[in-house]
């Protein structure tokens, strides 16, 4: 079932509707990226370094430009691990399009569910975007302890929370909030089983790109299977 899913979703990547999605997808997240740079170069250039003295020496004057230099990296080797998470986040908000591109074209004798409003979509984004980013923070530690099995870690944290975000929007649509959510539990060990195949692309650059919309996708077709509406 699961990979039936996903390989229907593969075949509709060329919908227009998947491909504007993914494009609004990536182009918010860097947006955001660089917002969150160009707010920390804000922070260093509000603490002054270039004020800080040591005594007998006089001023640093060169502590400013190693932390705007540091910062760089910092957020370079962060966007490594948040930009899929931000995506996966900031797409959210936009996959009724994907589920209705699904539904449209392997579920039409479905009638149309209620659209959602754009202020649920966005509380849900904003919700999922910091389980996400927080999550996948406390990750990085563990990577530093647990260096041998960072990768399942990584696999397996990812591919619960994608599986529980992605099952929840395309059942959310047709089964309210608490009955997707009763759902979800019922079938939690083929939803992540889901999620961690959503997973394994996030470290191939670029194509990691399309998991948002492969997820929505996928899991629309699972919770079709799961809930017995598909022929």
């Amino acid at each position: 079932m699961i990979f039936s899913a996903f390989g229907k979703a593969v075949m509709q990547l060329s919908d227009p509707r998947f491909r504007r999605v993914l494009w609004l997808g990536v182009a918010l997240s860097i947006a955001l990226l660089v917002g969150c740079y160009a707010g920390l170069l804000w922070l260093i250039e509000a603490i002054d370094p270039g004020s800080f003295q040591i005594p007998g020496v006089g001023p640093i004057t060169w502590l400013g430009d190693l932390l705007s230099w540091g910062s760089l990296f910092v957020m370079l080797f962060l966007s490594m691990f948040l930009m899929i998470p931000v995506a996966s986040a900031i797409t959210s908000m936009f996959l009724d399009d994907v589920a209705n591109a699904v539904e449209d074209e392997y579920y039409p004798h479905l009638p149309k569910p209620p659209a959602v409003s754009f202020w649920d979509a966005a509380r849900d984004t904003v919700n999922f975007l910091g389980v996400l980013i927080g999550a996948n923070i406390l990750a990085l530690a563990l990577y530093v302890f647990f260096p041998f099995i960072a990768p399942l870690i990584f696999f397996g944290l990812n591919g619960f929370l994608l599986g529980r975000e992605y099952f929840q929007i395309a059942a959310m649509r047709r089964e309210g909030r608490e009955g997707a959510k009763e759902l979800r539990q019922k079938h939690r060990g083929t939803i992540w089983m889901a999620g961690c195949l959503m997973a394994l692309p996030l470290a191939i650059p670029l194509v990691n790109l399309l998991i948002p919309v492969l997820g929505a996708a996928t899991f629309t077709h699972i919770y079709h299977r799961l809930a017995g509406t598909s022929r």
